[in-house]
């Protein structure tokens, strides 16, 4: 690696954890609160598991401000499968579900849900046609449905909800993936919250439900691994649950305590999106293609505008310590995910490498 003297890793997920929670894992895994069993040896019927999750599960409602009548799973099957679960769980009445098109994984969502037999989907709003750099907010809700389906931050496009539109008092249902715990949200203003695990709570395998218990039917009878209820009267330890993946998600929560909780790293945030974005906006050579009033703070693309170059950065940075850089394939170009682990020093030598790629790209011109 040359003279490469640390790694800043922005990965838009599995992304950067915590360092110390990383050491924590490393010198508990022989051995688990000194039972001679490792983490990922313990029985999930075992009072060491249950206390774990239970400790996981009551740290997180404090961190999120979670009320009692809003049951809080622990799954598997990454956010994708949600597209499915939560149509089946809440699309009963109408049997439609309202999608706001912000993105990629609304559409996903979308697809996934127009899948099921019975239910059917339509765009409330959709960005596309600005090439999603841009938020919708004025939603047609003029077609009755069973909750609208919003995605908070975009983390292909780089936008971010900090408000939500007018849903006229329909359910929402939030992919809160890539913002959870990075941005302070009312719970109660959402009938469900999603979010996988990868990018601000932990290691891939585990995804996060919120859901709001009275939405539920207790006589629906879905398959089991599908049916919030029974997932719900089983703890989410209807089968094996992800127990490493929980134990991480764990630990993340702590530490995101004693660090102040949401707000705090949502301060923190703010500082390290703002300092890239005023470093775009002046810059000669890169720029943010998002409408500055939706920004996100957790995921930020950019680009130069030539591709040839944009390439060029992408090795140079990559020898230089700067991970991962590369935007995804459907936008091209560059993106730097500022997740609550990544520290603000990364961002200041990011700037920094670029003010002097900036330079060179000049001298040569």
């Amino acid at each position: 690696m040359g003279n490469v003297t640390e790694i800043y890793n922005f990965s838009a997920g599995p992304a950067v954890m915590p360092k110390s929670v990383v050491k924590k894992i490393q010198a508990e895994l022989p051995s688990y609160k000194g039972s001679g069993m490792s983490i990922m040896e313990i029985s999930h019927r075992s009072s060491l598991y249950v206390d774990m999750q239970n400790e996981a599960e009551s740290d997180l409602r404090q961190l999120m401000n979670v009320p009692d009548d809003y049951d809080v799973l622990f799954l598997q099957g990454g956010g994708t499968l949600q597209f499915d679960t939560i149509p089946l769980n809440l699309a009963r009445r109408e049997k439609t579900v309202a999608v706001v098109d912000s993105g990629h994984w609304a559409v996903r969502a979308r697809q996934e849900a127009d899948l099921l037999p019975g239910i059917s989907t339509y765009a409330a709003a959709s960005g596309e046609a600005e090439n999603y750099t841009k938020l919708p907010y004025s939603l047609n809700l003029d077609r009755p449905c069973d909750y609208v389906h919003v995605t908070l931050n975009n983390t292909i496009e780089g936008t971010m909800y900090r408000k939500l539109p007018d849903v006229k008092g329909n359910v929402v249902v939030a992919d809160m993936s890539s913002n959870i715990l990075a941005q302070r949200y009312n719970v109660e203003d959402f009938g469900l919250i999603m979010a996988g695990a990868q990018k601000n709570i932990g290691p891939a395998g585990l995804t996060v439900v919120i859901v709001k218990h009275s939405l539920l039917d207790e006589s629906q009878n879905l398959p089991s691994m599908l049916d919030y209820v029974k997932l719900s009267k089983k703890h989410s330890t209807l089968n094996t649950p992800p127990v490493f993946a929980i134990y991480a998600a764990g630990l993340v929560f702590k530490q995101l305590l004693e660090e102040g909780g949401v707000d705090a790293a949502q301060k923190r945030n703010e500082e390290k999106s703002r300092l890239l974005y005023e470093f775009l906006d002046n810059s000669k050579l890169f720029k943010s293609p998002v409408f500055a009033d939706d920004r996100s703070t957790t995921n930020i693309p950019f680009v130069t505008g030539d591709e040839e170059l944009d390439r060029r950065f992408i090795k140079e940075a990559d020898e230089a310590g700067f991970k991962n850089l590369k935007g995804h394939r459907l936008v091209g170009g560059m993106r730097a995910s500022l997740y609550n682990a990544f520290p603000l020093k990364g961002v200041r030598a990011l700037v920094e490498f670029m003010e002097k790629f900036e330079t060179e790209i000049k001298g040569e011109n």
